[in-house]
């Protein structure tokens, strides 16, 4: 989907169609749009395919000839699962979006709908000008890193909600989900990294011009992925820590439920053991009336029961 917004009076508005200083938003675009954006716009294909893919990494291209820069940013992304709509099947992940800036336009393209493109084009964001494109930018990669900051916090209060199920039953969806919160972390460490070298490139100011003010925001913009990543790598070790602990535990419950079960097989065995002498056609042994064998295993098992009782073998 194709739409052009420009701000007007400190205000964006949806245009019917293509204006100088306009903000080209391509979501999911069909091949007929990607055509009107590498024909009619002037994007150069290797950009419009570099932003659709969803393997490319954070990066930041520039073209001499067509005077194009492209910036390639990781995004994070909620999805929720097919089985119930519910914050505890949520999957984090994290996708690619690219913003292509050129001469009279600003072009940003992604393969599914996202939270900050929808902010910006319903004003959710003050203060960004469609004309100012350094600044626009800013404003997406500062969204772009609250996000992160958002998910974040959200992980971190669903990780708690997980863990003190837990501490009532193990059970597999509670560990399964503790391993895809652990996984969602892996991902948003690797992209913000990523992120942090393309913020990096940007501030040396060579690929895209800086101006006084942009300088400000774009050391918000690190300051706010710096938390993000000092956040996401606490939370991967408490995670990491805490699945570590839950197995200790699991296994540790199975060596008791195996012990136990040792203990009542032995004790169980002790009058298989004595009814199998006296079932053996033997003249001479003691006792050679049921009630004997039958006195002799209950006395044995009860001993058996009292030494591994006193010995705490039943916990």
């Amino acid at each position: 989907m194709l739409k052009f917004y420009k701000t007007i009076d400190g205000v964006t508005h949806e245009l019917a169609a293509l204006e100088k200083d306009c903000w080209i938003s391509a979501v999911a675009p069909t091949e007929e749009e990607k055509n009107y954006l590498m024909q009619e716009v002037g994007v150069l294909p290797e950009f419009v395919k570099a932003s659709l893919d969803e393997e490319e990494s954070s990066h930041i291209d520039f073209d001499d000839e067509a005077n194009q820069t492209l910036i390639i940013v990781d995004y994070p992304s909620a999805e929720e699962s097919e089985e119930a709509i519910t914050e505890t099947t949520l999957q984090y992940t994290t996708l690619p979006l690219g913003i292509i800036i050129m001469k009279g336009y600003i072009v940003t393209i992604c393969l599914y709908e996202n939270l900050t493109i929808e902010d910006m084009e319903k004003g959710r964001i003050k203060g960004i000008n469609t004309a100012m494109k350094t600044r626009f930018l800013l404003f997406i990669l500062l969204r772009i890193s609250q996000r992160f900051l958002i998910y974040l916090r959200q992980i971190d209060r669903l990780s708690s909600r997980t863990e003190q199920k837990l501490h009532q039953s193990m059970r597999n969806e509670e560990l399964i989900q503790m391993l895809g919160l652990e996984k969602s972390l892996v991902y948003f460490s690797t992209s913000l990294k990523t992120d942090e070298i393309t913020l990096n490139k940007i501030m040396r100011g060579k690929l895209i011009k800086l101006y006084e003010d942009d300088q400000d925001l774009l050391e918000d913009v690190l300051i706010e992925v710096h938390q993000a990543i000092e956040m996401c790598n606490i939370y991967s070790n408490i995670l990491s820590g805490t699945m570590d602990a839950f197995a200790s535990v699991i296994s540790n419950n199975l060596n008791i439920v195996m012990k136990v079960l040792t203990v009542i097989t032995i004790v169980m065995a002790i009058p298989n053991i004595i009814f199998s002498f006296y079932g053996m056609n033997v003249d001479g042994l003691p006792g050679a009336h049921w009630l004997f064998p039958s006195a002799l295993a209950i006395i044995a098992c009860l001993i058996a029961t009292y030494i591994f009782k006193k010995k705490d073998m039943f916990h």
